[in-house]
Order: structure tokens, then C-alpha cells, then sequence
């Protein structure tokens, strides 16, 4: 409790500036004046035989999603799609030839950004635009019937229907990398000055900004209207809430934490461990995170997923060793 108290004292002064020393003004949301975004920690070689199923593939797996409804896991490699019926194990792919830095689930298929568009991709592997660019978009998340499109180089969040750009919303931001929607909420995370800010949608406005740790890289939404964020650098689980924004938790999380995602009838956010090649699944319904269960994983785990349905966790390889399901 005395942790989480903290977290947020120094949130607000950070945000805010107001009895800060000097050396704290000018950007307080900035970790360096030569900020560099966060990766995921290089692995060892995997000293522990991986827990469940794994199905081989010699592919970098830079992107991954699962859809509840057509029951198919989305894998995005360097230059190919694959979807995969997911059961105790992985049964055979059909492909797509779609590059794609991020996946999100819309319904029984998948968005796919990458470069210049967004693909919306069926689970039998039909793909269709779903909006083109000027730059590159690197997320999706939708949003009252809209589509949120990150555009990282751009430093602004597009605003997609019926896939046209309504508008775009820019502001404040050095990179826009993720775009993630919570209750009726929406927030943007920004890897290279390191804040997480909330989207005004509807006023088309960059609204309040705040620090993420040390090193943010990847977020998610839980069920209770918060952002759940990994702080690579500084070994953390983050907390947000919003409307207003406000870190809630700062939770230590050794092994450096990458890639996550959130099971929503468990309560449970599932955190990849690059520095140990493990997954941790933590109760998040409480104060503060609770480990549950930690499982040692393929090499270089920068992706992972649930299927909420049945409690299974996905995990793949950056490094060509392969896809892993574990059954819990």
C-alpha cells in the first residue's frame, strides 16, 4: 500500500512540476535529455526444457493476437501471416502474405499494421485494407466504433472509420507506439520519452500526460478501465487509470518485463521475462499484483497471449524457437 502511495506522489509531481527541485523542470516526463526507447532484454540460451506444447518454426515472431471468436491465433513472422487453430497444441497454419509490426483482434479476424496500412485479416486468410497512410501505423485499438491507428514517426494517433482518416490527433509527443482503448478511454504510450498520455477523441486533443517508469514498451487494458504497463528498464508492472490519468501501481517485476497481455475472466495479466526466458501470470483484481503462476519459456519470449476461454497461454519466440502453448 505504502508502495503504491508513493508511485503516485511521484507521479504528481512529475506531471505537474510543482514543489519539484530545479533540476526537474523543463520536460518532466523525460528520463534523459538522450532518450532512447526501451527493447526487450537480450535472452540466454534456454537452460529449462520449455513448459507444454511447442510447435516448431524458424521464424522471428515479432507480433501475435488471439481471437476468442474464430478461435485462431494470429503470428505475425517477418513476411508472413500465420493462423492457427488453437487447441492443446497448434494445429496447421493458413497464411497470409502480410508484414505486420502489431496485431489486434476485431471479432473473428485480425488488424494487421504495417508498412503504410492496416490490413484486416480473416482467420481463413483473406485480407482486405482497412485504411492506408502517409507513414507507417504500428498499432490498432478500437474505440466507439472508430479505429485508433498509432503512427510512431509521425508522433500522432489517426482516427479511422469505414477505413478513411477522419482526422489525426498529434501533440506533445515524441513517438506514438502504442494505442490502447480502456472502458471509455484511450491512451497512447510513447517509448521514447517514455509517458503514457490520454486521447481526447472526441476533442481531438493530446490530454495529460505522465511518466512510465524507466523504460515502458508494452501495454494492455484490463476489465477494471486501466492501462497495464511493462517498464522494461526499471523492472516494473505499471497501473493506470484514467479520466483522470494516474498510476495506481508500481509493482518491482525482476527479469527484465516485455511483452503482456491480460486474461479477462481470471484476472489475470501474463508477463514475458526475456533476462530469465519465463512467463509470469499475475492477479491484478487486488491492490497489487499477486503471482499466480511462472512458467520457463522458448528463448527470447517477446510476444504472448491468452485464450480466456479455456485459461491457455501462447508464448513465441524473437528468436526462431518456436510457438509454445501452456495449458494451465
Amino acid at each position: 500500500m505504502l508502495r503504491r502511495k508513493v508511485a503516485v506522489l511521484l507521479v504528481v509531481c512529475a506531471a505537474v512540476g510543482s514543489g519539484c527541485s530545479a533540476e526537474q523542470q523543463g520536460d518532466e516526463l523525460m528520463v534523459t535529455d538522450n532518450p532512447v526507447a526501451a527493447v526487450a532484454a537480450v535472452s540466454p540460451p534456454a537452460a529449462t526444457t520449455p513448459a507444454g506444447a511447442v510447435t516448431a518454426l524458424a521464424d522471428d515472431i515479432v507480433a501475435m493476437a488471439y481471437s476468442p471468436e474464430s478461435g485462431t491465433l494470429a503470428v505475425a513472422g517477418k513476411d508472413t501471416l500465420r493462423l492457427y487453430p488453437l487447441g492443446d497444441t497448434l494445429g496447421e497454419p493458413k497464411t497470409a502474405a502480410v508484414t505486420a509490426e502489431s496485431l489486434t483482434v476485431d471479432g473473428g479476424a485480425f488488424l494487421a499494421a504495417g508498412k503504410n496500412e492496416v490490413t484486416r485479416v480473416s482467420a481463413d486468410g483473406s485480407a482486405s485494407a482497412a485504411g492506408s497512410f502517409r507513414g507507417e501505423p504500428v498499432s490498432t485499438a478500437a474505440f466507439d466504433g472508430r479505429t485508433l491507428v498509432a503512427m510512431r514517426d509521425e508522433r500522432a494517433v489517426a482516427v479511422v472509420k469505414d477505413a478513411k482518416v477522419q482526422r489525426m490527433i498529434s501533440g506533445d509527443m515524441m513517438s506514438a507506439d502504442q494505442v490502447v482503448s480502456a472502458g471509455k478511454g484511450a491512451v497512447v504510450l510513447d517509448r521514447l520519452r517514455n509517458a503514457v498520455f490520454e486521447l481526447d477523441v472526441p476533442g481531438a486533443t493530446i490530454a495529460q500526460g505522465l511518466r512510465a517508469g524507466q523504460g515502458a514498451t508494452n501495454a494492455v487494458a484490463d476489465r477494471f478501465g486501466r492501462v497495464l504497463v511493462t517498464d522494461t528498464r526499471g523492472g516494473a508492472l505499471l497501473a493506470f487509470s484514467l479520466d483522470p490519468l494516474l498510476m495506481r501501481q508500481n509493482y518491482p517485476v525482476a527479469g527484465a518485463p516485455y511483452a503482456i497481455t491480460y486474461d479477462s475472466k481470471r484476472d489475470l495479466a501474463w508477463v514475458t521475462l526475456t533476462e530469465t526466458n519465463e512467463v509470469v501470470g499475475y492477479d491484478v483484481a487486488g491492490e497489487e499484483p499477486k503471482e499466480k503462476y511462472r512458467f520457463p519459456t522458448v528463448s527470447q519470449p517477446n510476444t504472448v497471449a491468452v485464450d480466456p476461454r479455456t485459461g491457455r497461454v501462447i508464448v513465441a519466440s524473437g528468436t526462431g524457437d518456436g510457438i509454445q502453448v501452456i495449458a494451465i
